[in-house]
């Protein structure tokens, strides 16, 4: 522990109240990057509370605060520090803030500015980091945001900012502390609150008839269909969504843009997970004469995929608190989608009063399933492609290796990674894909999840593209520096590849040569386990067959048993799993057909 550095210790300044403010909340880590706007605050983390509590994470760059704090809170569901310098930092920030506010995970972002009072700035550098109304950069996709100019003001703002950020939708929030207020020296702090008068509320449930009514709906429905889509990583929740299935006979769809909600394994999960539906998923909404979305994030969307502009037959019953934060800027909430049946309130809450309910006046449907091996063996392709392994070798490879080594966590995946290809069975087998889309998100997330899990049994493991990877490369420089396990595979088809499919499907719609989608595309050249190598990161690769990969695998779990960051560079070929390249390219060049 870092030894309190002051002599002389009975002087206290705000910014050591607003640190202690950090730690009073329960705080563990602090990302950040560091910057002369919030350097009281920065002081009193080292010098006041000896880092220690929060601990200070040292970051590359402000969007990896953000995103290892987002990773964190995928896997703890609470709130970890990101701190981002003046209005600089927080425009490098902003798209990782965006992610998370889509991915609707709790993240307590802090900057700074100032001095405000224009008299106090040192001449150049203060007047260009010095910001009117600093948040309005980001309010659009924040829960909340507060400037505070006292001490008083700075503790309510921030217990404000962590009650809001972990109640129901959980988000991101933003408080902005004045250089000045930091700064200053204090003769007598505001005393800290009292925790337990600023608990995060109770998960709103439904009213009792609407719970009966829903029931009865369930019951009489002859196909009952429940797409589960936000779920908690609590196993309670886990275990209640599995047996309201299993009471009601209900098939279920879960969405591979979101973390592990239901076990794939089991006989009523209708299809393979995807971030669009396939031919099995559509069947099922098609045949339900009942759906229950549990917070799927688009219903409209999955609607439209199976029935075009046509109306769904099934009576539609739609439960979710999302609703409460959406606004008219962006588009994160989907298209707005119709309900026969709209409960506002939570949906992990909903499904154990719904269970409790069907279990008070009828027998199970079906028994509560054990998990079934996998029957599937390791794909052998034999002599590699062109462009490297195909995706299905890749993925089934990857996955063997991942039950070989259970319990793992797959952090996250390839876009081209088949949604199938690795069964599910606990909320930490899988957590999901970034909310926003925002490529360089993954080495940032990936080791915040890995922060989450050291020390327990899992092994960290994030699939990532090389993209995506070399976008966030050195965002591992903080998880080698602060001795945090990871394995990060790269799927490395050498290309921005989700343009190319775009691309090519332009060129056709045109009549335009299709062998020109790879201009402006192709990343050729970058050499991916020398860059993990200059971060400290063990590097091995490339590897271009499944034989290899295994091999690779193998060393890059000793590796990360052993303490260690292993990046492995495995190439793979030029394409998707055929519901992902179909719906990314949907749209108004999609005709009805098509779509059905």
């Amino acid at each position: 522990m870092t030894m309190l550095m002051n002599s002389q210790t009975t002087r206290t300044w705000g910014s050591d109240y607003i640190a202690g403010l950090m730690k009073h909340i329960g705080l563990e880590f602090i990302a950040l990057n560091p910057g002369s706007s919030y350097r009281g605050i920065h002081d009193s983390l080292v010098n006041y509370l000896g880092d220690d509590g929060p601990k200070i994470l040292t970051v590359l760059h402000e969007e990896h605060a953000i995103a290892i704090s987002h990773g964190y809170a995928k896997v703890t569901e609470r709130p970890m520090g990101a701190f981002v310098h003046a209005n600089v930092g927080l425009m490098h920030a902003s798209m990782g803030i965006f992610d998370a506010y889509c991915d609707r995970v709790p993240v307590m972002v802090f900057g700074a500015t100032g001095p405000v009072d224009a008299a106090k700035r040192r001449p150049w550098i203060d007047w260009l980091h010095t910001t009117k109304d600093q948040a309005a950069m980001i309010r659009a996709f924040v829960k909340w945001d507060g400037e505070p100019t006292s001490l008083e003001a700075a503790r309510d703002a921030m217990m404000r900012a962590h009650r809001i950020a972990c109640t129901g939708p959980r988000g991101p929030t933003y408080v902005c502390f004045d250089s000045e207020l930091q700064e200053a020296e204090v003769q007598s702090a505001p005393p800290l609150p009292r925790l337990a008068r600023y608990r995060v509320p109770n998960r709103p449930a439904a009213r009792p008839h609407d719970v009966k009514a829903a029931a009865e709906k369930l019951r009489t429905a002859a196909n009952p269909l429940v797409l589960v889509g936000r779920g908690s990583r609590d196993e309670g929740d886990w275990a209640r969504r599995v047996r309201l299935a299993e009471h009601a006979g209900a098939k279920v769809l879960t969405d591979f843009k979101l973390a592990a909600a239901f076990p794939t394994w089991h006989p009523l999960h209708a299809a393979q997970p995807g971030y669009f539906l396939d031919s099995d998923g559509i069947a099922a909404l098609r045949a339900a004469d009942l759906i229950l979305s549990l917070d799927w994030i688009d219903l409209a969307g999955t609607l439209r995929e199976a029935f075009g502009d046509g109306e769904c037959p099934a009576h539609l019953m739609h439960v979710s608190l999302d609703e409460t934060l959406h606004n008219g800027v962006g588009g994160e909430q989907q298209a707005v989608a119709p309900a026969d049946t709209y409960l506002l309130c939570d949906p992990d809450e909903f499904a154990g009063q719904l269970l409790d309910e069907l279990r008070s006046t009828s027998a199970p449907l079906l028994a509560p399933q054990s998990r079934q091996n996998d029957s599937r063996g390791l794909r052998r392709s034999g002599a590699p492609g062109i462009d490297g392994m195909s995706l299905a070798d890749f993925s089934s490879a990857t996955s063997v290796f991942l039950q070989r080594e259970a319990p793992t966590c797959l952090i996250r995946t390839n876009l081209g990674w088949p949604g199938g290809a690795h069964p599910i069975g606990h909320p930490l087998d899988y957590l999901g894909y970034d909310g926003g889309g925002g490529v360089g998100s993954g080495p940032g997330m990936a080791v915040g999840a890995a922060l989450a899990l050291k020390g327990s049994d899992r092994l960290p493991v994030a699939v990532l593209g090389d993209g995506d990877y070399l976008m966030g490369a050195t965002a591992l420089w903080t998880a080698v520096n602060y001795a945090v396990p990871l394995l990060i595979v790269v799927a490395n088809n050498r290309s921005f590849f989700n343009d190319e499919v775009h691309q090519e499907r332009v060129a056709l719609q045109r009549d335009r040569p299709v062998e020109n989608k790879g201009i402006g595309q192709r990343i050729e050249g970058a050499d991916i386990t020398m860059l993990a190598r200059s971060l400290g990161a063990q590097g091995i690769g490339p590897v271009k067959s499944v034989d290899e990969l295994w091999s690779a695998l193998d060393a890059g779990a000793s590796g990360v048993r052993a303490g260690h960051v292993v990046v492995i560079d495995a190439y793979v070929a030029r394409e998707y799993a055929k519901t992902m390249a179909n719906g990314l390219t949907r749209g108004k060049m999609e005709t009805n057909h098509e779509l059905g």
